[in-house]
């Protein structure tokens, strides 16, 4: 058989992909997710923070830096699910919020005594914080991965490692809406955390769940 008579078998019968069913399929999937994440903060949590917070700048610095870690995490999973997609802009999008976030805890710790530096480090829930936004990241990271497993990624560690990210970011946010710790050094060690450790379970488990 000549190539040209293998290709025109192998093409026959072969129907185009329906994107917008795919992107239905993703979106029910991230949505659901994230359901399961404000089902589990609104029963397991704190209640939400009082109106009081909305009008300090504090609160709404960190609120964009979880929703611009979210955005970068979704936008690295969506290219790392196609084989060959760069990430271009990507990174940047992920390390600017992080160097914003170090850059402003360090201008705070400078600005106040120093005996105020553990507080402003620890607060109240440094203890609790990390795992609390992993936990909350559970449903949004499973939604992920079988998002990924819907497409075809060649770079299964990296790919589990974005899932695990974005889904970090999305747990933050969901679990900042319950906290009222709002210095940035711990936004930038704690909030981070909580964001790598699922970042760190996803490149673990992403070559296992992600193989096809």
């Amino acid at each position: 058989m000549k190539t040209e008579q293998l290709v025109s078998l192998l093409a026959t019968r072969v129907e185009a992909v329906d994107r917008a069913r795919v992107a239905r399929h993703c979106a029910s999937a991230l949505g659901a997710g994230i359901l399961a994440t404000l089902a589990f903060t609104f029963s397991a949590l704190h209640p939400p923070v009082s109106s009081h917070y909305l009008s300090l700048p504090m609160f709404w610095v960190r609120e964009i830096y979880c929703i611009a870690l979210a955005f970068a995490g979704f936008f690295t999973v969506v290219r790392l699910a196609r084989p060959g997609a760069r990430l271009g802009w990507v990174p940047l999008g992920i390390i600017v919020p992080v160097l914003v976030m170090w850059i402003s805890a360090a201008l705070a710790l400078q600005a106040t005594p120093q005996q105020a530096h553990p507080r402003m480090v620890l607060g109240n829930s440094a203890l609790i914080c990390p795992f609390l936004i992993t936990l909350s990241a559970v449903p949004v990271f499973a939604a992920y991965l079988w998002i990924l497993r819907s497409f075809a990624p060649t770079r299964l560690r990296l790919a589990g490692a974005a899932a695990g990210f974005a889904a970090g970011s999305i747990g933050a946010f969901l679990y900042s809406v319950h906290c009222a710790e709002l210095a940035a050094p711990f936004i930038g060690i704690w909030y981070l955390l909580g964001m790598l450790i699922p970042t760190t379970i996803g490149a673990l488990c992403g070559p296992r769940f992600l193989r096809w």
